[in-house]
């Protein structure tokens, strides 16, 4: 651990010593096995290679002032997991089994969980994909479920800052009735032509109208959106949105704070009556956003200097981030200790 600039430490791959893999044959999950190896070995006609028969997930795990390790919404992440399977049709991964190879892996890695004064944490990444070969479209009867972690920092490198957004309507992220509200590999492949885009254009993501009409806001590229108006906390929904567990916390946390919150089809032109808007998920934690530019209606809609995020975007994120590094109580049992 002493190896590790946590200061400058990025969000990105960094290899752990050890991984948890569990294996599904012949209608049933096997054991966990601990690994050292970073390699997956399958057949050339494996479906995640040709169907995309693939999904994952990401939670975290911080250390707190008192030393202690604590997982945030493990049980959400397993039954997310369980929903994307059903989704592609792939072996649904019983929620207990989740959890066992969660806190196993957490364990064997606890070294590599960073101080509670650096800001960073551990990143968990389960991800479960079907090794059967087949040729014709079929769902596969052979799948492996890996978990493995890596230390890191902030998702965007400017941290805790305000960010310009920008809406492009010749790109979708997911088709409506498809596989929007799963987390699976091929969303994300999807979206890296837009996200790209952005990037060049010097945005850090792509905010997503619905693919039907282009009327309503769906959610930006790595993470779900939300608006806030007044004492009001107005998020999208959509048949197409991935369901965020941080979004999910968020429109707790703000319920607690006597916030009204909203979840329904936002029209894009509300955003001239929000006060401040961002993105947020587990990488990101909260993302605000400074501006979002309408490129192909050339219109612009300012929430704040860029670099500053707003006060109640501000108070949502010290109070999730207090819960998960145990600064604050745990009333809505979201935290699970590693012992």
């Amino acid at each position: 651990m002493s190896k590790i600039d946590w200061s400058n430490l990025s969000f990105g791959y960094m290899k752990a010593d050890y991984n948890v893999r569990c294996i599904y044959k012949d209608g049933k999950w096997g054991d966990l096995e601990i690994s050292q190896s970073e390699q997956v070995n399958m057949h050339m006609a494996a479906t995640v290679l040709h169907y995309g028969q693939a999904g994952f997930e990401g939670l975290k795990a911080f250390r707190g002032k008192d030393g202690k390790i604590r997982v945030f919404r493990m049980d959400e992440n397993g039954k997310r997991l369980i929903s994307t399977c059903r989704g592609i049709m792939m072996a649904e991964l019983p929620l207990e089994k989740f959890e066992e190879a969660v806190k196993k892996v957490v364990k064997l890695n606890e070294h590599l969980v960073p101080p509670y004064e650096s800001g960073c944490s551990l990143y968990i990444r389960p991800v479960l994909f079907g090794t059967g070969p087949q040729v014709g479209v079929k769902p596969a009867e052979e799948y492996e479920f890996i978990v493995f972690v890596m230390p890191v920092g902030p998702y965007f490198k400017e941290g805790f800052k305000a960010t310009p957004v920008c809406i492009l309507r010749h790109y979708d992220r997911a088709a409506p009735f498809g596989t929007g509200r799963y987390k699976v590999g091929g969303n994300y492949a999807a979206s890296l032509i837009a996200g790209e885009e952005a990037h060049t254009k010097g945005y850090s993501a792509v905010l997503y109208l619905d693919a039907r009409e282009k009327k309503y806001i769906d959610e930006c590229g790595p993470a779900n959106f939300f608006g806030i108006r007044e004492k009001e906390y107005i998020t999208p929904e959509s048949e197409s949105i991935l369901p965020s567990i941080t979004n999910k916390s968020l429109m707790t946390l703000a319920k607690d704070m006597g916030m009204t919150v909203e979840q329904r089809r936002v029209p894009v032109e509300e955003l001239l009556t929000f006060s401040e808007v961002g993105m947020c998920g587990t990488a990101a934690v909260i993302s605000p956003i400074s501006k979002i530019d309408d490129l192909d209606e050339n219109k612009s809609y300012v929430f704040s200097e860029e670099g500053k995020p707003g006060p109640v975007c501000t108070a949502l994120y010290n109070k999730l981030r207090a819960i998960q590094y145990g600064d604050e109580a745990d009333k809505f049992n979201w935290i699970t200790i590693i012992e």
